[in-house]
């Protein structure tokens, strides 16, 4: 009688639990800026809400997704202040610096940063400066669950938006390595080499999805706490993904649609609905910071901007954490 008991007990909780509200996170893409969403997580985490699912874009992809994997956002907060990020994301080789033209191993380096590569080991084409292979290494290093070849297998469940480069169409990426799905995320054009899956070459997410309230809401969040780094004077006229240059390229690539991409930039609608379906929203003010605005001190200030403007939304997580509570 008492074994019946307890399993009646045991179910009703697990009910209970079930019934709860589930909570979306979505970290926006912004380079650097992405500094200032460890500093809103701080505060999610003294609020002692519980968060379901998560979906980044770019700099979001690399904060959320190890945050996901597991890290704390005090163990983050040390890794945006004390990682050299220019020399981490150009690939740049400290000992090559002085040299102000070198070919290495096929790589043609100028002061130590890789220009140009040759077309090997998936080296896809020309175009993009950067190969991005020290972050995705740092990912790789920093991935808790090295097994995982599911993004629900890890300790938060986690999505990352990438863009088909040809056809200029949204990829939610779920499943492969964290640093693979990372390094395509934040692959911008022209900068970073873009990343070969599934037949299809990955750009930045940036491009058509920069704040993915929709990408949370479809894994099954019920209430989504959105981080928002683009600024508003830069909003539906530019982004933080600039990127007008594609035009050029895509006549040059016979790539429609991209240029379909350039002129008629879907990513800004997306935007406006996605900022209206998030529940809390939170927009860390950073007008006088850009996309490349990385270094130890910048990084700190904004880390600090990101908790005072979460602070200001105090009452709302309170609020929430009231009603996960019921």
């Amino acid at each position: 009688m008492r074994r019946i008991l307890l399993f009646f007990l045991l179910g009703c909780q697990i009910a209970a639990w079930s019934g709860r509200p589930k909570v979306g996170l979505v970290l926006g893409g912004g380079g650097a800026k992405g500094a200032a969403e460890v500093g809103v997580l701080k505060v999610i985490e003294k609020a002692g809400i519980p968060v379901d699912y998560i979906a980044g874009t770019s700099i979001g992809s690399i904060v959320g997704g190890l945050y996901a994997a597991g890290y704390t956002p005090t163990e983050l907060d040390s890794m945006m202040c004390q990682q050299e990020w220019l020399t981490l994301l150009t690939d740049r080789k400290s000992d090559l610096s002085g040299e102000p033209y070198k070919v290495k191993d096929g790589v043609t380096y100028i002061f130590g940063f890789p220009i140009m590569g040759d077309l090997k080991a998936g080296d896809i084409g020309g175009f993009g400066l950067m190969r991005g292979e020290q972050v995705e290494h740092l990912i790789d290093s920093m991935a808790r669950r090295k097994d995982c070849r599911d993004l629900d297998c890890l300790r938060i469940p986690f999505r990352c938006v990438a863009s088909d480069f040809r056809s200029a169409k949204e990829v939610i990426i779920k499943n492969g390595r964290l640093a693979k799905a990372v390094r395509a995320s934040m692959a911008i054009p022209g900068i970073f080499k873009p990343v070969l899956r599934d037949g299809k070459i990955l750009v930045d997410g940036g491009m058509l999805n920069n704040l993915p309230v929709d990408v949370v809401t479809a894994m099954g969040a019920d209430i989504v706490i959105a981080i928002d780094l683009q600024q508003k004077e830069q909003n539906a006229k530019r982004s933080d993904y600039d990127l007008g240059i594609l035009g050029g390229l895509g006549d040059m690539l016979g790539i429609g649609g991209l240029l379909n991409w350039v002129t008629t930039r879907p990513d800004i609608t997306k935007y406006d609905e996605n900022v209206k379906r998030s529940d809390i929203y939170i927009h860390p003010p950073l007008p006088d910071m850009d996309a490349s605005s990385f270094g130890n001190k910048n990084s700190r200030r904004m880390i600090k901007i990101g908790e005072e403007e979460a602070m200001k939304h105090w009452n709302e997580l309170m609020a929430l954490k009231k009603r996960l509570e019921q």
